[in-house]
């Protein structure tokens, strides 16, 4: 298990988030969306909004009358919103979906990605501080915790425990060997851009375990008889709490 420790973190964090054009990264990110759709990157949230807006859900009602505000956090290329959005369409459920990311690159390539009829907004900047963010019924945050250090999802997760009326999870990447080595020959081949499989490797390599998790939601102040971590195949470990 060496391999996947975390002794190289700093240098596996500037490999992954270093700067490059727009161009590229819209491509790259386009790219992961597929590899997102075709691992199931996306079920794991799906199932869990299904579950807390069931019709025999406590939730469900409010959510008929009014728009359930629900945020994405680190939303990349938009893939999770638009999906969130036909969801909640098909449900009759009104929503009111914000993507929030770091990158203005990122945050240009969604706005490019939406098709016309889509009401998802976009904003820049930090999550835990950007006004529009506030408020909010529902936080996601999808594949994005290894890009941060534990002091920072440690803040991630007193915000979304403070913000969030009805509830948050988060998806992310679960370190494990195997998933490690499945996903390197997964993504071999040159259809593929060539950010995506060294970025997925140093990604499974910078992810967490559930001990990791429930030291950091301890750090938050968060209950750990509140918090649920499951996982999910393949190669998903989801950290969620319902109110």
């Amino acid at each position: 298990m060496a391999k996947l420790d975390f002794s190289r973190r700093a240098e596996l964090q500037e490999q992954i988030d270093g700067p490059c054009s727009y161009e590229e990264l819209r491509t790259c990110l386009r790219d992961l969306s597929v590899m997102n759709r075709l691992t199931r990157a996306h079920r794991p949230t799906m199932l869990w909004l299904e579950e807390t807006f069931s019709p025999a859900a406590s939730h469900r009602d409010s959510a008929r009358r009014n728009p359930i505000k629900l945020i994405d956090v680190g939303c990349g290329y938009g893939d999770m919103l638009r999906r969130i959005e036909r969801w909640a369409a098909k449900r009759g459920i009104a929503v009111e979906l914000v993507g929030v990311d770091v990158s203005a690159n990122a945050v240009r390539a969604a706005r490019y990605a939406e098709p016309a009829l889509s009401r998802v907004s976009y904003v820049l900047g930090d999550a835990c501080d950007c006004a529009k963010a506030q408020n909010g019924d529902v936080i996601t945050a999808s594949g994005m915790t290894h890009h941060l250090s534990e002091a920072e999802i440690v803040r991630l997760l007193a915000w979304m425990e403070q913000t969030a009326r009805v509830g948050w999870i988060v998806t992310d990447l679960h370190r494990m060997p195997v998933p490690y080595w499945t996903f390197s020959v997964v993504a071999r081949g040159p259809w593929w851009h060539r950010f995506i499989r060294p970025d997925g490797m140093i990604s499974i390599r910078r992810a967490f375990r559930e001990e990791d998790w429930r030291r950091m939601c301890a750090a938050a102040n968060i209950e750990t008889g509140a918090v649920e971590i499951k996982t999910h195949r393949p190669a998903r470990l989801v950290v969620s709490r319902r109110k």
